[in-house]
């Protein structure tokens, strides 16, 4: 692996493998206590719609997204996914932009439209790194990089540790994808974009909001899944390569 995307793998590995702030704590533990909160109910609707969501979109974008790149180089791989980046950025910026002016209905529209455009994002990203995204496993390895990107520290410490033994790790994952935690994924997402989010549906300053907050998500999204699939590559190139 070239010297560039190294340092750059080397520092976000530091960087998912640190301990969490006091104000990670305490925003944790408040975001916690707001949860029990909620009724039983509105939990299990929110996991249903999420989980359903997901799943459309995990196993429809199968036919859609591109066939694995099996000869480019580092190089080129990467070049195409910053080029692809920047398409999905965009769109997302728009889309937001146009769902924040909509006011507070289409402002909450635009929950489940950007969570589209993310995993058919990581489908792309998948393909352009030469993994099929027909096999189970690697499906399960694009939710792993959405949970990285959108995660307490708290959560990014265990995940990544999964992400950086994966090719262990994907053969004790469950045959069925229903067994997969689809609550603390739902849970741990909506924590993480409640506060970029909600001024979206703020009028005047919505449009503004959305469009910044989509285009920012998008870059993180990006960052995580180039840094996960560079760790997949160094640890099969030098499978006695030990994380940083």
């Amino acid at each position: 692996m070239d010297e560039q995307p190294l340092a750059e793998l080397r520092a976000w590995q530091r960087k998912m493998q640190q301990k969490p702030t006091l104000l990670g704590r305490v925003t944790r533990r408040v975001q916690q206590r707001l949860n029990a909160l909620l009724p039983e109910k509105v939990h299990a609707a929110l996991t249903a719609a999420i989980k359903q969501m997901v799943r459309g979109v995990l196993f429809g974008s199968t036919h859609t997204t591109r066939r694995p790149e099996i000869t480019a180089s580092l190089a080129e791989r990467e070049a195409s996914v910053r080029s692809t980046l920047r398409y999905y950025r965009n769109t997302a910026a728009a889309e937001g932009a146009v769902t924040g002016a909509g006011g507070f209905l289409l402002g909450l529209a635009d929950f489940p439209l950007l969570l589209g455009l993310k995993l058919k994002f990581l489908f792309d990203v998948a393909a352009l790194y030469g993994h099929d995204v027909h096999d189970y496993t690697e499906r399960l390895f694009v939710l792993h990089i959405f949970q990285l990107a959108f995660s307490s520290q708290h959560t990014r410490n265990q995940v990544y540790q999964r992400v950086a033994t994966w090719d262990a790790y994907r053969h004790t994952l469950p045959t069925d994808v229903q067994e997969f935690d689809w609550r603390a994924f739902q849970q741990e997402y909506r924590d993480y974009i409640d506060l970029a989010k909600m001024a979206q549906l703020v009028p005047v300053i919505g449009a503004a909001v959305g469009a910044v907050a989509n285009y920012r998500l998008l870059e993180q999204l990006g960052n995580t899944a180039m840094n996960c699939y560079r760790l997949r590559r160094l640890t099969a190139e030098e499978p006695n390569t030990l994380p940083a």
